[in-house]
């Protein structure tokens, strides 16, 4: 797993479809269904951090993007 689009397959995968409309509440969203799935054991430790590592790098992006 390396970027985003791995990230929305995953969760995809388990018929997790995240659009909120802003993008910053989309992360954290997807980050919180992440930790939902890694905390029912569906997910690999690896993979699990994986995935928090790019949400959490997009976040940073989208804030300097933003100005925040």
């Amino acid at each position: 797993m390396k970027t985003m689009w791995d990230v929305q397959q995953l969760l995809k995968r388990y018929g997790i479809f995240v659009y909120v409309g802003d993008r910053l509440a989309d992360l954290d969203l997807m980050e919180a269904e992440i930790r939902d799935l890694y905390d029912s054991k569906l997910l690999e430790v690896k993979d699990f951090q994986q995935a928090v590592l790019i949400l959490r790098q997009e976040r940073r992006i989208e804030k300097e993007k933003r100005g925040c």
